[in-house]
């Protein structure tokens, strides 16, 4: 009997792209399982056309969400799923759960309504002080009815996605991703400059970003002195940036989303850490992959497990300590 799988992640853009191995995972497991997943609005673009999924579900929080919520409630109610995976530990996702219907439900104990699920999994940072990365605590979710081995995340740019991006391809070139939602995870602009003045020279960057990161890279393109840096912030989408990420010589990012798209391709990727750590379990997955964080220790890093609107002791020296050399020496 074919399954029906229904995956809740209505956080983040990255956090997304993690619970991507979910779905490589039941499609291995079950090739012939119906899939769904839901996203907010916004992130729909990283899972359009995905092969393994069915239906992807889009919940509006913005305009109207609760009676947004109640609509998708509805139709999930309707299909009856076999199990509900949910990856969050919010409480509107653990309504979209725990009222559900579903055959198995499937959280966090940490989510507020886990009470009502019927399979709870403990949310384990780590095992035995050692590190465990989120893709292995997101497979902790799914582990009772699959295996132990968590797989990796996984994005699918289209054919035309592929050949938007084909033109940029034609010289050898680096990306870099200069921003984040978060200051104390945004390796400084100045930094960025730094950096590309010493990339070699016959090297084509590309700067990757949002419509809101254009005034960032632009200023970033003007105050450094390379010549064949090329600001494509707001020009491509999700899985065009990802697409040009798959062939870079190295991808530069901070402790971001645009660090997961790389992972999700198998793409090179130099990780920049400035106020977290990687020992959080967010890091690059690659298989070639590098992290930079600064050289010694600092009495106030990290300042928490999420990024801040400012440094809190006002120097930053997490991310000013950082050496250019640290990032150039992955390139060599």
């Amino acid at each position: 009997m074919t399954q029906q799988f229904l995956i809740i992640q209505t956080a983040f853009i990255g956090d997304v792209v993690l619970a991507t191995g979910i779905i490589e995972k039941l499609h291995h497991h079950y090739p012939d399982a119906k899939i769904d997943f839901i996203v907010r609005k916004g992130n729909e673009g990283l899972l359009f056309q995905h092969p393994y999924l069915r239906q992807l579900i889009i919940w509006d929080k913005q305009r109207n969400k609760l009676k947004n919520l109640w609509k998708i409630l509805l139709n999930v109610r309707k299909e009856k799923y076999d199990k509900v995976i949910n990856v969050q530990r919010f409480m509107a996702t653990g309504i979209l759960t725990a009222f559900s219907r579903s055959k198995e439900t499937i959280g966090f104990n940490k989510n507020p309504l886990s009470i009502f699920f019927l399979k709870k999994i403990t949310h384990v940072i780590n095992i035995d002080s050692k590190e465990r990365h989120e893709i292995e605590r997101n497979n902790d979710l799914i582990a009772h009815f699959t295996d132990q081995i968590a797989f990796k995340p996984k994005l699918y740019p289209s054919a035309a996605d592929i050949s938007t991006v084909e033109k940029y391809k034609a010289v050898p070139y680096l990306t870099i991703s200069p921003a984040s939602v978060w200051f104390t995870k945004q390796y400084p602009k100045e930094k960025w400059i730094s950096l590309i003045n010493k990339l070699p020279n016959q090297y084509t960057i590309y700067l990757l970003g949002g419509p809101g990161d254009q005034l960032l890279a632009e200023e970033i393109k003007k105050d450094s002195v390379a010549i064949s840096t090329v600001n494509l912030c707001g020009k491509l989408n999700f899985l065009q940036s990802a697409a040009l990420m798959k062939d870079a010589i190295m991808n530069f990012v901070n402790d971001s989303a645009p660090m997961h798209f790389a992972s999700a391709m198998n793409a090179p990727v130099t990780a920049v850490y400035c106020s977290t750590l990687p020992s959080f379990g967010f890091g690059p997955s690659s298989d070639k992959k590098y992290i930079v964080e600064i050289p010694e220790p600092l009495y106030c890093r990290p300042c928490g497990l999420h990024g801040r609107n400012a440094c809190p002791e006002g120097h930053f020296l997490c991310a000013r300590k950082i050496n250019d050399s640290q990032l150039l020496g992955t390139i060599k």
